[in-house]
């Protein structure tokens, strides 16, 4: 039996406070209700109330700064790790926020703690900050305290996470060689284009009529970057900002996303990184107790892909009007038919989720494998075109001169 301290109000609107025995929180304001009263605030012990007010008080002044994912995943798994050790929430929320250095995520935890003392759920607490946690952490944090199972969801979605986290990770890491090389190859060709290549030219003292073909191109080329450089900066941003407003439309992001599947080589890197993400995410649910139509609409939303999303739109609405998954997956044509057959395999059993998180291994290293292949050509491919451009602007430059020392001899 625990004291709990409260501060609420009473069936007439006034302001009540006190202390109410019970075995767990969930009774205790079950016990207040009964009684009429209703609690804005409850905390466990009455020495509680002054330390988490003191903390409360402070949180006001770390709101700033920001907050990464690879910090929430770290929150999760502490968390996940607490609540299988059998801490109350209040407590392992209290715990992961005395541990914290940095203030932002301070300030979150106060919030989290904050709310979830005064009778909020968890998941109610997050749905707050829909900047922070997604639309497929707060649907499983939700199932899991519904299900008295969030200790084994939360370790469930830190799995999710952690892999999301490894890919983008590795997306990252293997994008920053080809943007350096991409951005110093660039820079070289503007500097040789706008002042290597005209002083050049006007050192050996030709007649641009008597120029070479490629060297005129360059030298028009140059022309243009001298006479229209700043303009042609100007349309660049413009069409910056105005193709990012247009990806953030609905249209747009379809569009774009239609357009990113059609890449040679990174199309099937975006296909095969959702089907994975699909099957897990979806096992995952299914296996935390999530209907298959409430599922779909959080899978729908993890895909990245807004033509992806649009599929499982449709396949929602079959299954709504009775028809099983795999029908719909297959008639999409946009999912694999390994995919299709384990759905369907799994619907006839009555083992979906089993199936679906045992068959997200197979699909994540086939989405490994694509996109480590990926990610070997498409720098080779990059330094191959840059390495063609510079050979091309050197010829052009040295053929002046060498034509002037032919035409000497």
């Amino acid at each position: 039996m625990a004291t709990f301290s409260y501060k609420g109000i009473d069936a007439g609107g006034q302001a009540v406070s006190g202390t109410v025995d019970a075995v767990d929180r969930k009774a205790a304001i079950a016990e207040l209700t009964q009684r009429g009263r209703y609690a804005m605030e409850l905390i466990e012990g009455k020495a509680g109330a002054g330390l988490l007010g003191g903390i409360g008080g402070e949180s006001s002044s770390h709101k700033g700064g920001s907050i990464r994912s690879k910090e929430l995943l770290a929150i999760m798994g502490q968390l996940a790790t607490a609540l299988k050790a059998g801490l109350p929430m209040v407590n392992a929320l209290q715990i992961i926020k005395s541990q914290q250095k940095k203030e932002s995520l301070f300030a979150l935890l106060d919030e989290l703690v904050s709310a979830v003392s005064s009778g909020d759920s968890l998941s109610e607490a997050m749905e707050r900050r829909p900047e922070l946690f997604d639309r497929l952490s707060v649907s499983m944090v939700r199932v899991g305290e519904t299900g008295g199972i969030l200790e084994q969801t939360a370790e469930e979605l830190v799995k999710l996470k952690h892999r999301e986290e490894k890919v983008k990770s590795n997306l990252v890491n293997a994008a920053a060689y080809p943007i350096f090389v991409l951005t110093v190859g660039l820079i070289s060709m503007v500097v040789i284009l706008v002042w290597v290549l005209p002083k050049i030219i006007t050192t050996i003292g030709i007649s641009a009529n008597m120029l070479p073909l490629p060297t005129r191109m360059l030298m028009g080329l140059s022309n243009f970057m001298l006479s229209w450089g700043w303009l042609c900066a100007i349309v660049i941003i413009i069409s910056a900002a105005l193709f990012k407003k247009w990806k953030q439309t609905p249209e747009g992001r379809f569009g774009w996303d239609g357009f990113k599947l059609q890449l040679p080589l990174f199309g099937p890197v975006v296909k095969t990184l959702a089907v994975g993400r699909f099957a897990r995410t979806l096992g995952a649910l299914t296996k935390s107790g999530v209907t298959i139509l409430e599922a779909l609409l959080v899978v729908r939303d993890t895909l990245g892909n807004e033509v992806l999303g649009r599929q499982i739109d449709q396949v929602s609405q079959q299954v709504k009007t009775g028809h099983n998954l795999a029908d719909p997956l297959e008639e999409s044509g946009m999912f694999p038919a390994l995919l299709v057959q384990i759905v369907s395999m799994g619907e006839q059993t009555g083992r979906l989720d089993e199936l679906l998180l045992s068959a997200a291994d197979t699909f994540d290293e086939t989405a490994d494998t694509v996109m480590n292949r990926f990610l070997a050509l498409f720098p080779a491919i990059l330094i191959l075109l840059l390495a063609m451009a510079i050979f091309f602007i050197i010829v052009a430059t040295l053929l002046p001169i060498v034509g002037m020392d032919l035409s000497v001899l």
